[in-house]
């Protein structure tokens, strides 16, 4: 009897899954990057927040746009704005992502700097209930003008679907 309850509770949460990736469906996803392990020649370590929202266009492929800030210990920070696209692999959760950001840099000792990075990413969307996730990554950001400030990091968000 156990194991017949423990089939038919993986086959609900299977399918539960599965509905939240279709077309028309929305999601919201505010992550924290960083949590001190995201490195770059330029800040070895920071902490940022980062909120992305989108619609699924298609059964498992969304479309997503995303806002983001970063605060470093010397007093530098950094804000973003970007796009970009994730595809979910059926019903078990995983995600590749990638994503066009536009990166404004503001430096303590004054001056800022500008730069485009494209970036990817590879997640898992662990389901809590219906609508609510856990989405830990991992995610490299390759910068288009100094190499310096390209970043490779952890970074651990909550996704609703709507």
């Amino acid at each position: 009897m156990k194991k017949l309850l423990i089939c038919i509770a993986c086959l609900l949460c299977t399918f539960t899954a599965k509905a939240q990736f279709e077309q028309n469906k929305w999601l919201v996803t505010p992550s924290i990057t960083g949590i001190g392990m995201s490195y770059s020649d330029q800040d070895k370590m920071s902490f940022g927040f980062e909120a992305e929202g989108g619609v699924f266009l298609r059964d498992n492929f969304a479309l997503l746009i995303s806002a983001g800030t970063e605060i470093k210990d010397r007093g530098d920070d950094r804000s973003s704005l970007g796009a970009g696209v994730r595809y979910y692999f059926d019903q078990t959760g995983i995600y590749i992502g990638s994503k066009f950001k536009y990166d404004n840099y503001n430096f303590y000792k004054g001056g800022s700097k500008n730069d485009a990075t494209i970036g990817a990413e590879v997640g898992y969307a662990f389901f809590l209930n219906r609508t609510i996730t856990i989405e830990p990554a991992v995610y490299y950001n390759q910068s288009l003008t100094d190499q310096d400030f390209s970043k490779f990091g952890l970074k651990l968000g909550f996704g609703f679907y709507f």
